[in-house]
């Protein structure tokens, strides 16, 4: 199917922006015809990434000064927020507070953070996408990985009653739970962990990058636009609720 003029005239933000997800989401909103400023706090990954229609950003989103000047400047119409980390795995009893607070600054605070700039932003113009980047861990819970579940658990709250409260005002909010997908996230997680999150998968294999893209860029669409406040499942069978 050709989309090749899907997002003219429209700017993205997308966090995590240099690699992983957050690339191939950039990366699909720009050959189709949008343009995308790219954050990532990685320098290096930021000048490999950069292409044309992508501006790289070096930001910190969990300095929410930073986020709300950035934003301010940026004029997003698409938000997609995919910046974050998986923690150690290890048991909840065992588990670092530095760490646990380390992952909830950056895959919950961050976004909200953002959410929090953009929103009256698109409110402002009639028109707005937002799009977070959950886990069906947060909504299944996987042992061993307690911060990481209960920060994707609370990005899907967080979409619900941002996407209840504009409503009415052009801009919708939405989530996407992935089950695991391939990507530099993966050196994060021991061996282990990465084969139990295979074995919940039904059809017996890791997602793609491709595949979480077509669906953020479609809930970054005119075509989403009776949907908001919503978690989409990409969990190759796996989800519960």
């Amino acid at each position: 199917m050709n989309f090749e003029n899907r997002f003219q005239s429209r700017r993205a933000v997308v966090t995590g922006g240099a690699a992983g997800l957050g690339l191939g989401i950039a990366a699909r909103i720009v050959a189709e015809g949008g343009t995308a400023e790219i954050w990532d706090i990685d320098p290096d990954a930021l000048a490999e990434a950069a292409a044309p229609g992508m501006t790289p950003r070096q930001i910190d989103v969990t300095d929410a000064d930073a986020v709300a000047d950035a934003m301010a400047a940026a004029d997003p119409d698409i938000l997609v927020c995919s910046a974050g980390i998986t923690g150690p795995n290890t048991t909840t009893w065992d588990y670092p507070i530095d760490d646990w607070l380390k992952v909830q600054n950056l895959n919950l605070n961050a976004i909200f953070f953002c959410c929090r700039a953009a929103a009256p932003i698109m409110k402002a113009k009639g028109w707005g996408r937002i799009v977070n980047i959950a886990s069906i861990a947060g909504k299944d819970g996987n042992p061993n990985a307690s911060a990481y579940s209960a920060s994707k658990a609370a990005v899907i709250g967080l979409t619900k009653s941002l996407g209840k409260e504009l409503a009415e005002t052009g801009v919708t909010a939405n989530a996407i739970a992935p089950a695991a997908v391939k990507t530099a996230i993966f050196d994060q997680m021991t061996e282990e962990h990465i084969n139990f999150m295979l074995s919940k998968i039904p059809m017996g294999r890791f997602g793609t990058v491709e595949e979480i893209a077509a669906m953020a860029c479609f809930l970054a669409s005119d075509e989403a636009s009776f949907t908001t406040g919503f978690c989409f499942d990409q969990s190759g069978g796996r989800a519960v609720y």
